[in-house]
């Protein structure tokens, strides 16, 4: 295929086997190395807790913060230091959050399948949840409220934030901010694999929670599949992806734009655009050339489109919808004329962007939705971060005297069946006589 800014450039049919697996297979197959490192971490930390939390911050962080957990005195600080543009941002992205997500919260259910047989099920708000926000290069203030915001808004009783402190020791200004705004109730001066280990095992400061959500690097979400078997976690997660859907109406430049903007985030994102008819995409690799030159962070948006970057057309809608529905994108921005009829089409991804003004980056801060959503294809299988995640449910059954009379002969016929005739027994005392 002709090479250009962006690894794959012509038509979908003419893909081969490899490069198919490239654009599909997102998520590769781990790092050995990755996986030890992350092993040994979380060992340490169960086991001598604060100590090698601390240990490990002076060796990834290269901080010895004075405590690992920052006085709220800090945050109200931050936030009334903070650039009052920002700060107004950060509110109104808060208040939309806590809008959107106020309307997802559970509802109880109540069914009689027979009569006398009540099941009810009842949701109910964790009790602790630890919010990983990612720190070091970049502060993502953003990725605090999307955290928090929802949590709260479904009743959790404690959030705790863990964030990778700065050279003076703590979090950077606009995190702590941002968790004032959000109504966090602790933050704690630790990033990495430490910080997913201190709030499932917990320390003698950190205290262990029910779920821990949140993006991260590869390490960050190593640890939390591997604490998974103690905690809940809100699902695997890795660099950022975009699919665009553009027809003959879309402007290049919006397709070069939306690309960039992900692409900026990590060298391993994946950003494609997939053009319907030969036509479509004329003008994008130009257009991405453009924007490229002297940008912010040139060296990340070469190497991530370079790697995985797609500018491919296929021959209608329909093909379009099941190569998009096949790939499972974090961000699909249906940027096609008419985009609004069709969306039924397109059902597995993180987010559906629908029209070219809904563009992906008023979703990464202002919309209200959350922008914490599965990658790698697992959009398949999972669903963006959003109030019913910090719920659990809890299942009442409740059988009347006569309605246990009517049941006990086939649940004895089904426990014999499965060799079981302790069951058989119990369900027979309450037979009819």
């Amino acid at each position: 295929m002709t090479q250009s800014v962006v690894r794959f450039q012509g038509p979908l049919a003419s893909l081969t086997a490899e490069d198919r697996q490239a654009l599909l297979g997102r998520r590769g197959v781990g790092d050995r190395g990755v996986r030890s490192a992350v092993a040994a971490v979380l060992d340490a930390v169960r086991l001598r807790r604060d100590g090698a939390v601390l240990e490990f911050t002076a060796q990834f962080d290269r901080v010895t913060p004075a405590r690992l957990e920052v006085p709220k005195a800090l945050w109200a600080e931050a936030r009334d230091g903070l650039d009052p543009a920002v700060r107004s941002a950060l509110e109104r992205a808060a208040r939309n959050i806590e809008q959107v997500h106020r309307a997802g919260r559970p509802l109880a259910t109540i069914v009689e399948p027979e009569p006398g047989v009540r099941i009810e099920r009842r949701p109910y708000p964790l009790n602790r949840v630890g919010v990983y926000v990612p720190g070091g290069l970049a502060a993502y203030p953003s990725s605090v409220l999307m955290g928090v915001v929802p949590a709260k808004v479904a009743g959790v009783k404690e959030v705790v934030v863990c964030s990778p402190p700065g050279p003076n020791g703590v979090p950077a200004q606009a995190i702590l901010a941002a968790a004032a705004m959000a109504g966090a109730d602790r933050v704690f001066a630790i990033g990495g694999a430490q910080a997913i280990g201190a709030m499932a095992y917990g320390t003698e400061t950190v205290p262990s929670v029910d779920r821990i959500v949140g993006p991260g690097n590869a390490y960050v979400m190593e640890a939390k599949l591997q604490v998974s078997d103690w905690v809940g976690i809100d699902g695997p997660a890795g660099p950022s992806e975009i699919l665009i859907i553009a027809d003959d109406s879309t402007d290049p430049d919006l397709v070069a734009a939306e690309m960039i903007a992900q692409a900026e985030h990590d060298p391993d994102a994946s950003c494609s655009a997939l053009g319907i008819r030969h036509s479509a995409l004329g003008g994008v690799a130009a257009a991405l050339e453009r924007r490229i030159r002297g940008a912010g962070r040139e060296d990340v948006v070469r190497l991530a489109l370079g790697a995985r970057g797609a500018l491919v057309t296929v021959s209608d809608l329909e093909e379009a919808a099941r190569f998009a529905n096949e790939f499972g994108a974090e961000h699909l921005l249906l940027a096609f004329e008419g985009a609004a009829a069709e969306v039924d089409r397109f059902r597995t991804a993180g987010a559906v962007f629908v029209g070219p003004s809904s563009s992906v980056v008023f979703g990464d801060y202002l919309t209200g939705a959350n922008h914490v959503l599965p990658t790698g294809g697992l959009a398949r299988g999972y669903s963006g971060l959003g109030a019913l995640d910090f719920f659990r449910w809890t299942t009442y059954q409740t059988v009347s005297p006569a309605a246990a009379g009517r049941l006990a002969g086939d649940t004895a016929v089904l426990a014999r069946a499965e060799g079981l005739p302790g069951h058989a027994a119990a369900a027979e005392q309450w037979e009819i006589q």
